[in-house]
């Protein structure tokens, strides 16, 4: 035979429900961990440098595509 779970009991379940609701929607304290909050990369500023056959190349023609950049020196 099956019973019905009491009032006291769903109003348990209900009242312990709302406070692991409320506590995941929170925002997260990152100063307690030491953790900075994630901060979006600012965009590249406008370049213009001679590619091999001498032409200038401007970061500006490339919008859209992936650019990869190498720098290096002989000192």
């Amino acid at each position: 035979m099956r019973t019905r779970p009491s009032t006291a009991v769903l109003t348990l379940a209900l009242v312990a429900s709302l406070f692991i609701a409320e506590s995941a929607f929170a925002q997260p304290d990152f100063a307690s961990v030491r953790v900075d909050p994630y901060k979006p990369p600012k965009p590249a500023p406008a370049f213009a440098l001679p590619d091999l056959a001498g032409n200038t190349v401007r970061l500006s023609d490339l919008r859209g595509k992936v650019v990869m950049l190498f720098f290096w020196t002989t000192w």
